[in-house]
């Protein structure tokens, strides 16, 4: 486990982020996060909540959509960056993989695995030395090499797309939902690459999940998100234990198993916001 957070150097900080879409429907209000380095920080809730709009607001991609950050401010290592090109913000070493994988379906396997080292100039024996280093953690990537993308797996291509984020040779990867559509079996093991990732090469992960059991397990530090705000946030042991926590997100209370549609929403935020 991490030390206390106030020992970590903070590499991200997002400070009271209001984002609005089509300049009217306001998606997030008043968010605030930090990501130290060396971290695995969870940002959790349910569909809508507002965890992707979070990742796009950090790696500028709200323009193409209609959206904009409104209020606050989001710094990366000292700097603010919400007016930054993503371009820039890749050399910068922030990577995001998105929701839904988008590999390059008519590309090979390893074809979409080189994309990732487009901006780097540090020579070709460093990229084929990366390449081996994602076929280490990935090996089934490795078998399927040359096969085109769009007819491997879904967990292939999540495979394949956190292993295109790695090319780049990122500080921190901005993780959306990796076990969307995926199997148990398959969620265990990129949530294991991830954790292995994070140790062996010192990558700073913010990941958006609504898996709130697996990701409090491989997470250091938790967000919970509902509505667009932070209702709830702490070190992912404490928030594993937190009787709310186990009832509204881990179907768990005193009584035994209970479902989330058994709660209300308004009673949830009643209590988590009093």
């Amino acid at each position: 486990m991490l030390d206390a957070e106030n020992t970590q150097e903070t590499l991200l900080e997002v400070n009271n982020i209001e984002v609005i879409y089509n300049h009217v429907i306001l998606v997030l209000k008043g968010v605030s996060l930090s990501v130290p380095k060396g971290g695995i920080t969870a940002l959790l809730g349910g569909n809508g909540a507002g965890k992707t709009t979070t990742l796009k607001a950090i790696s500028n991609l709200l323009h193409s959509e209609r959206g904009e950050v409104t209020k606050g401010s989001i710094i990366y290592r000292g700097e603010s960056v919400q007016d930054r090109d993503p371009a820039e913000l890749v050399r910068k070493g922030v990577i995001q993989v998105m929701e839904g994988r988008h590999c390059f379906e008519h590309l090979t396997v390893e074809e979409n695995l080189m994309t990732g080292a487009y901006t780097r100039r540090d020579g070709r024996a460093a990229v084929e030395q990366d390449l081996e280093m994602v076929y280490t953690y990935f090996p089934r990537l490795k078998e399927r090499r040359k096969s085109q993308a769009g007819y491997t797996s879904g967990g292939e291509q999540q495979m394949c797309a956190i292993g295109r984020a790695l090319m780049s040779r990122p500080e921190t990867i901005l993780l959306d939902e990796p076990s969307m559509g995926l199997a148990p079996q398959l969620v265990e093991q990129i949530f294991g690459i991830v954790k292995s990732v994070n140790e062996n090469e010192g990558v700073s992960f913010l990941l958006a999940e609504q898996n709130t059991n697996v990701a409090l397990r491989f997470a250091h530090y938790g967000y919970i998100l509902e509505s667009g705000r932070v209702v709830m946030d702490g070190p992912a042991a404490e928030l594993r234990e937190n009787p709310d926590v186990k009832e509204f997100y881990l179907g768990m209370s005193d009584e035994g198993r209970k479902s989330f549609r058994d709660v209300r929403s308004y009673r949830r935020r009643k209590r988590w916001l009093a």
